[in-house]
């Protein structure tokens, strides 16, 4: 009797423990498109068309504009591509973009600065908590919880348009 209470309590801390994770699972209709209004800090994940979620974020101290160069607190502007994830981030999880891009590059070598990179949609730092909104250096934050739906739903080689 002793033992079968032990392996239950065992068995329930596991499924408790798995309830709890980061990593959620996602088994609806396929994400093809992630858009992004900076101006109306709204983005959107995209089925042929329609929203399947929308989110708010905050963005880098420097909002407006398109990222010119390396420590701008600017979030770029146009068209990439959600290339690589972190599971380990500072920032929960996070989702990479393909920032700088071929055009990004060349605009700042002709200015003579580095354009920068590193750009994510990420959670809230693991480290401290931001002071209101538009903390990033250049990055798009979400919450946590809505992270979590977005590295589940978001999967590499997604496009993402960012607009102004």
């Amino acid at each position: 009797m002793k033992r079968r209470i032990v392996l239950l309590s065992a068995v329930s801390a596991l499924l408790l423990a798995a309830c709890g994770s980061k990593f959620k699972r996602y088994n609806g209709p396929e994400v093809t498109r992630v858009i992004v209004f900076k101006g109306e800090r709204k983005m959107h994940l995209m089925h042929k068309g329609k929203a399947l979620r929308s989110y708010d974020f905050d963005l880098g101290f420097a909002p407006y504009q398109h990222k010119r160069e390396e420590g701008d607190g600017r979030t770029p502007e146009g068209n990439y591509i959600i290339d690589r994830r972190n599971p380990n981030s500072k920032f929960h999880l996070s989702i990479g973009i393909d920032y700088p891009n071929a055009q990004d590059i060349a605009k700042a070598r002709a200015a003579g600065v580095s354009p920068g990179g590193d750009i994510f949609i990420h959670g809230q730092p693991n480290a401290f908590v931001p002071k209101g909104p538009d903390w990033t250096a250049g990055c798009i934050a979400v919450t946590n919880k809505e992270m979590e739906q977005i590295y589940a739903m978001v999967k590499n080689g997604t496009p993402i348009t960012i607009y102004p």
